[in-house]
């Protein structure tokens, strides 16, 4: 009887599909080369029946009576078209339509067409239409909300936050490790040893069109993949000539009216001009004490244009380019610390001076060959530059438990002065090439630099510095002089070389079935040395007449007499002269090399009108080797490690339509996480008071972690611009790594595989709505959030070869998981006239998360949770005159870093003014500020 019942409903289903028919088609810009034409008004004509051309300029009418219809297009700007069209039962007609514009609204239109791939209404288009899960935030809404690199971008989209002060990304709990970021699909580098990832604060709103997160995976991305992908997707131009430029300035509120120093030797604009000289040629013909700067305001300026030509019948160049500088001041005063098994160091007062610049440049250059082929080319630098100054111990009550002098260990300082500067060079050739009706061809080829370098750090240390503040010239403070590194001069290289390319080959076998074949690899190369010298105090409780002029003291005529300089490794005295006064030899080195080649195969298939699935495989070929020449390790290291793998990464992506504006997904995949070179080379980084490096054992079997990943996600896009959605995700990692506090006197952070497994579940909803609206039916008012929660877990093992750790405890959360995050914003743009101003309010909000596990007996370093609220005022006087200001940071939080479970010595606890017995100590708490700006922009 159910067979009987099925056929009837099969024969049913038939009969009445073949009673009606359908249209479908593509609308074409043909005031840009015929690209795809979105957002135009589709209908037919004597009926309420309508629809929108999607992201691609695709549009459909399914279920159609036979007949003769008319159907009307029509799109701001452009002349209204009707074109009879014959639907003929069973069948689907397919009507192209080319979209030309009216010259009285030519201006309107090159207006309306050349940002229509970056509003929000075209992202959440694309979103919608999408197979595979992808949330996405275009430069329309950057320059809305104030939002001033892809950094901030991606922090805008649910269940992402940022580290506060930092360009480190969290997506769903799982911090940079279990991160990949591309730019226009091909992939980075890191600019800074301790991150997988480049800086996205590196990359300005300039270059930006659009930001896209993937949160699933699928068959094209690189197999190292567990919190998502970010791509950036750079900024071209289509339309007519055209050049922007604007300046502003802007101030932070702890920073102006303070005397402000940076380190000696750099430029206004970030450069530092002396790699080509010796090191310690450097150190003879410089100083150690920072230089004033005049006025802490920053400025910000940049300029744009681009501009089109048709060549011949079906050929069009276009070329855009934009350069940007900004500078701003920050200055923080609070408390510092490094507190482990014992207090090593607290300074309860201390001040950090920061003078950052960033310069960016890129130029993108575009050749539409004809209707069929086009191939892009795109250079882009960024110049990222920081000085900052530290002070530490500025009331004379710094703390270090390893003091010579006989003062309680109290009255010690140190000075902290250092230059970091990144330039990176990305240049790609990407194209795509229509090889017949039903093969489509995309390539792109990258080569990708980055120099990284950190010139001349100058640290210098003392003791009884209150004899400094006393306001008496008989009392000086002293050098330390524990070891001759105490006092010290510092130089580290940094270099990233990497070819990267993807090729993927698309064969739509029907309507129904499209199948996708590709290839994608990197070849990567990174080397890294350092040198240090150190000021070797000859007499003990050396003193320092004039702590703002150490130049008076480390003159060429003091050396050798009050101090030497010494290399860490000296040479040989058989070979040599010793240790003094040398050039030195390098310090730390390593070298690392990472191959991924991968091929990959997936279809979308099409399975009626509701269901679409995406299964996927890939094959991962995987190499990594690190060589290393380092201090502190045992005589019998063998100074490499290395690990080969191959990879079968299955996915599958399901979406099912409920109707036009509903979805419900379902993803599956494996996945791995390979370790980066930061977390395998065994170099320590000090800072003032932490001490952060690798561990090669992360190479060992097993070399990678394996990931499963579950998502279930519901979405409705209510109307243009609106969404609701609410989505659940689970994670299982197998052999986790996590940053830990090691077994060692000094609390020195490094990366072990903590256990054999992960666990994370967590809940993500997202609502934007509008809530007042014009007669054109634009939001007026309009409000959004998207909240997150998230549960980890995972079990706790001792751990030992080249280091060891150990946990007082079985399990604990993941390192780098916020609990909640949440992300809200309300827009007011009215218009009166000409006049067009745009209010935001923008709210983030991360809960407290592991940044290192504890070891031993020792509580995990806590970053607490931070709430931040800007304010952006955007005024369009006219097309052409932008008046812009912005207010972040309002609520200017407390930033802190705690240790939980601190026990001090009862005498020292006294003497600092805390319990003995605390549940969280604070080794960095400060405040930042709040930031203003103002810019005007011009639009010739």
């Amino acid at each position: 009887m159910r067979q009987i019942l099925l056929l009837l409903l099969l024969f049913t289903s038939v009969a009445f599909n073949a009673q009606t028919g359908a249209v479908k088609g593509k609308l074409t810009d043909k005031e840009y080369n015929n690209e795809p034409l979105a957002f135009a008004n589709v209908l037919i004509k004597g009926t309420t029946k309508g629809t929108t051309s999607d992201f691609d300029g695709l549009y459909e009418f399914t279920g159609l009576d036979a007949g003769t219809y008319t159907l009307v297009f029509s799109f701001v700007g452009y002349e209204t078209q009707e074109i009879a069209v014959t639907v003929i039962a069973g069948e689907t007609v397919t009507l192209n339509v080319e979209m030309g514009a009216s010259a009285a609204s030519l201006d309107e239109v090159v207006i309306t067409t050349t940002t229509k791939r970056e509003s929000e209404e075209a992202l959440l288009l694309e979103q919608k239409k999408a197979v595979v899960m992808k949330q996405s935030i275009g430069a329309q809404e950057l320059s809305r909300k104030g939002v001033s690199d892809a950094a901030g971008a991606v922090t805008k989209i649910s269940g992402i936050s940022k580290q506060e002060g930092g360009g480190n990304v969290y997506v769903r709990g799982l911090g940079d490790r279990y991160l990949n970021t591309t730019y226009n699909g091909l992939t980075l580098p890191a600019n800074d040893i301790e991150k997988k990832n480049m800086d996205l604060n590196l990359f300005s709103s300039d270059v930006i069109q659009n930001v896209g997160v993937s949160k699933t995976y699928a068959a094209n991305f690189y197999g190292d993949f567990a919190a998502g992908n970010v791509d950036i997707v750079s900024k071209e131009h289509t339309g007519n000539f055209f050049i922007d430029a604007s300046l502003g300035s802007n101030f932070n509120t702890n920073a102006i009216g303070k005397s402000f120093i940076k380190s000696e030797g750099t430029g206004y604009f970030g450069f530092y001009n002396r790699y080509r000289n010796n090191p310690y040629a450097v150190i003879l013909s410089h100083g150690v004490d920072p230089q004033n700067i005049d006025s802490p305001v920053g400025i910000e300026g940049s300029i744009s244009g681009g501009n089109s030509w048709d060549i011949g019948e079906e050929s069009r160049l276009s070329v855009f380019a934009t350069a940007s500088f900004g500078s701003n001041f920050e200055y923080r005063r609070g408390q510092f610390a490094n507190v482990t098994a014992a207090a090593n160091q607290i300074f309860q007062d201390a001040e950090e001076y920061e003078f950052s610049r960033n310069t960016t440049a890129m130029a993108n250059i575009v050749y539409r060959i004809n209707s069929d082929h086009k191939i892009k080319f795109n250079s882009l630098f960024i110049n990222d530059a920081t000085d900052e100054v530290g002070r530490f111990g500025i009331d004379g009550r710094g703390y270090n438990r390893n003091t010579i002098a006989d003062n309680d260990d109290f009255g010690f300082f140190t000075q902290n002065v250092q230059f970091e500067q990144d330039m990176i060079f990305v240049n790609q050739i990407i194209g795509t090439s229509t090889l017949s009706d039903k093969l489509n061809l995309d390539y792109g080829l990258g080569y990708n630099n980055v120099l990284a370098r950190q010139p001349d750090r100058k640290r210098i240390a003392l003791e009884r510095f209150e004899n400094a503040i006393d306001n008496d010239p008989t009392t000086n403070a002293i050098f330390f002089r524990n070891v001759e590194f105490d006092n010290q001069r510092y130089f580290q290289n940094i270099e990233d070389s990497e070819f990267n390319t993807r090729v993927n080959l698309s064969y739509e076998k029907s309507e129904n079935l499209k199948l996708n074949f590709g290839y994608n690899g990197r070849i990567k190369e990174r080397t890294f040395d350092n040198q240090r010298y150190g000021y070797d105090i000859i007499n003990p409780f050396t003193e320092i007449e004039d702590v703002n002029n150490f130049d008076a003291f480390f003159t060429r005529e003091n050396q050798g007499v009050l101090y030497n300089t010494s290399v860490f490794r000296p040479l040989d005295p058989a070979n040599g002269l010793g240790k003094e006064n040398l050039p030195g030899q390098l310090e730390n080195t390593y070298s690392g090399n990472l191959d991924v080649h991968a091929l990959y195969a997936d279809a979308v298939y099409k399975a009626g009108e509701k269901w679409t699935f995406v299964p996927g495989l890939r094959i991962e070929r995987f190499n990594q080797e690190i060589t290393y020449d380092v201090i502190n390790l045992s005589f019998n290291n063998p100074g490499s490690n290395k690990a080969s793998e191959t990879f079968f990464l299955p996915s599958l992506n399901i979406k099912y339509a409920l109707n036009e504006d509903q979805n419900i997904r379902f993803s599956a995949s494996r996945t791995v996480s390979n370790p980066e070179f930061k977390e395998v080379a065994p170099f320590v980084y000090e800072n003032v008071t932490d001490r952060i490096g690798g561990n090669p054992d992360l190479l060992n079997d097993p070399a990678f972690s394996t990931i499963i990943n579950l998502d279930l996600k519901y979405e409705w896009f209510i109307n243009k611009g609106e969404i609701l959605s609410i989505g659940v995700f689970n994670k299982t990692i197998n052999d986790p790594v996590n940053l830990v506090s090691a077994n060692d006197a000094t609390g020195t952070q490094r990366f072990f595989r903590t256990g054999d497994r992960a666990d994370v579940f967590g809940i993500e909803f997202e609502a934007r709505k509008g809530l007042i609206k014009n007669e054109d039916e634009e939001n007026i008012l309009s409000a959004g959030m998207n909240i997150t929660y998230t549960s980890t877990t995972q079990d706790l093992k001792t751990v030992s070869g080249t280091f060891n750790t150990n946990f007082n405890r079985d399990s604990d959360e993941l390192q780098g998981a916020s609990p909640v995050l949440i992300n809200a914003d309300v827009s007011y743009s009215p218009t009166f006239g000409e006049y067009k101003p745009v209010a935001n309010l923008v709210f983030s909000y991360f809960s407290d998360r592991i940044d290192a596990l504890g070891s031993g007996q020792l509580g995990n370093i806590i970053e607490k949770g931070v709430p931040t609220l800007d304010f952006v005022w955007k005024n369009t006087i006219n097309k052409n005159f932008e008046i812009n200001a912005s207010i972040k940071n309002l609520l200017n939080p407390t930033i802190e870093r705690v240790r939980e479970n601190v026990s001090f010595d009862p005498t020292l606890a006294n003497d600092l003014g805390v319990n003995a017995d605390l549940s969280e100590f604070a080794l960095s708490s400060y405040k930042r500020g709040v930031n203003a700006s103002l810019q005007i922009k011009y639009k010739f």
